[in-house]
């Protein structure tokens, strides 16, 4: 399907809709009875994607669920392998040492998930129970990773409030650190985590002005800075520098290879020879040493040096889609253009009669009239997210035809819910 063939009007398309669901009503069953369930952002329902029926499915849940390629495939099926917890594995340490070189760092460590790494970020800056880290109130480390650093690894935290841009106030940073130690009251300031991009903010890029006076800050009082750099590659290509550049400012940083850049699996830990050193003692201990990780580290090299410059088709296919909203008629979404920088975007509907949930269990729901009038069902899959709104992510795995379609449904959804309000009226 060609992006010209989606240029029939919302209107019209409505009309063929209801047309052909009124004709397949006269003949019993539809062809498409299919309601998948709709879960909240990290929910536990499940949808199925697997399907025989003519639905063409667009996933813009997380770019957690992009899928290995046949290079990638074919690259872990011939990776050269060793034990990785005596430091054999060859894979592994050519995956570290081309991690290091990107990233500006002198050592860098393959770790088995984001929140792992984080995890071991904090285990290695705060080195005693009781230490405090300071960390914004929306952050991922903060928010969706069960309290790991307290629940784990003895490690307070206290919070400034996170700005919409995803960078904090800092004076009130400064206000936060601990001047007290050794008093027995108080815990001591270790450690200051940012992120970058900003996921609940919707892929928000920290300002380079930012981080430069952050990091000043930190050095003033002898604090380590860690980035969540989970989508840091995102930063570096809407920014258009080198990681370096953005890097310069943090100690360490944790670089998701399993998202955008597409692996199946793992993150790099980046940072000085000496903290990786720590680093590989705290991950044996969480259970992170893996044996013949080469496997999984062959993807990782794929990811980290061959699919960066393709995220910006996401960055490109994330902002068509945001136009999209803001020219729909009827004017059913909201949504700050300006803020969409990367490959992740925030929306609300205007109409509070139509919650976030409801919304997103239309845009993933495919009916017989559809079917019909296009040839083929469509069906989104988004998530409903924090603040009322709707969080739609690209990746790899969704193509600009598929944005395309994804603007195609939205734009039916709008006219089918105007349509059920002059109904009801």
């Amino acid at each position: 399907m060609s992006a010209k063939s989606l240029t029939i009007s919302s209107r019209a398309l409505l009309q063929l809709v209801n047309r052909a669901a009124k004709h397949g009503s006269r003949h019993g069953r539809s062809a498409v009875e299919r309601r998948p369930s709709v879960r909240s952002y990290y929910g536990t329902a499940k949808v199925s994607c697997a399907s025989t029926d003519p639905v063409w499915t667009v996933d813009l849940r997380s770019d957690t669920v992009t899928k290995p390629g046949p290079a990638m495939r074919q690259a872990m099926a011939e990776a050269q392998v060793g034990d990785d917890v005596f430091g054999e594995d060859p894979t592994v340490n050519e995956l570290q040492r081309q991690a290091a070189d990107i990233f500006g760092m002198e050592a860098a460590l393959f770790v088995p998930s984001g929140t792992m790494s984080n995890l071991i970020a904090v285990m290695v800056h705060c080195r005693e129970r009781g230490d405090e880290m300071i960390v914004g109130d929306l952050s991922h480390l903060h928010i969706y990773e069960q309290g790991g650093s307290a629940q784990l690894a003895g490690v307070h935290s206290t919070t400034v409030a996170t700005l919409p841009d995803g960078t904090f106030d800092l004076g009130q940073l400064e206000s936060k650190i601990r001047h007290g130690y050794p008093d027995a009251h108080y815990p001591r300031s270790r450690l200051i985590c940012v992120e970058n991009t900003h996921n609940i903010q919707g892929g928000r890029v920290l300002p380079l002005s930012f981080l430069r006076e952050l990091r000043s800050m930190a050095d003033r009082y002898g604090l380590a800075v860690h980035m969540d750099g989970a989508r840091v590659m995102n930063a570096a290509v809407a920014q258009g520098v080198p990681p370096p550049v953005i890097l310069q400012h943090c100690h360490t940083v944790s670089v998701c290879l399993s998202k955008g850049l597409g692996a199946p699996v793992g993150t790099m830990l980046a940072g000085p020879k000496d903290f990786i050193q720590r680093a590989v003692r705290a991950r044996k201990a969480l259970g992170g040493g893996i044996r013949q990780a080469g496997i999984l580290a062959a993807a990782g090299t794929l990811a980290l040096t061959k699919m960066v410059g393709r995220l910006e088709e996401d960055h490109r296919n994330a902002k068509a889609f945001a136009q999209a909203l803001l020219e729909c008629d009827p004017p059913l979404y909201q949504v700050d253009k300006a803020a969409v920088e990367t490959n992740i975007l925030r929306f609300s509907l205007r109409d509070p009669l139509l919650t976030p949930a409801e919304f997103c269990r239309r845009m993933a729901e495919v009916d017989e009239g559809e079917v019909r009038a296009l040839g083929r069902g469509v069906r989104v899959l988004m998530f409903p997210h924090v603040g009322g709104s709707v969080r739609a992510v690209w990746h790899l795995d969704v193509t600009e035809e598929d944005t395309q379609l994804a603007i195609q449904k939205l734009h039916l959804v709008a006219q089918q819910h105007v349509e059920e309000r002059h109904r009801a009226q």
